[in-house]
């Protein structure tokens, strides 16, 4: 169950990134981590924090209900 929630999550963050044309790289930068840390997140292989998704949601200007949507 909690697999399915991060997958959910990760594809999210992803789908939200790519539409603002970002990469992983940027978007590490953006938010202050690794570009390992967002490919992780991304395929569900780590559980952000709360915080790391709130500043991932302010850096890709999109409402944090648009990531957890479906979580």
């Amino acid at each position: 169950m909690i697999k399915e929630r991060l997958k959910t999550l990760g594809l999210n963050i992803k789908i939200a990134r790519m539409k603002k044309n970002i990469s992983q790289e940027e978007l590490a930068e953006l938010v202050n981590t690794s570009r390992t840390t967002i490919s992780m997140i991304e395929t569900a292989r780590q559980n952000p924090t709360i915080l790391k998704v709130i500043d991932i949601a302010k850096v890709l200007e999109i409402d944090i209900n648009e990531i957890i949507k479906s979580v």
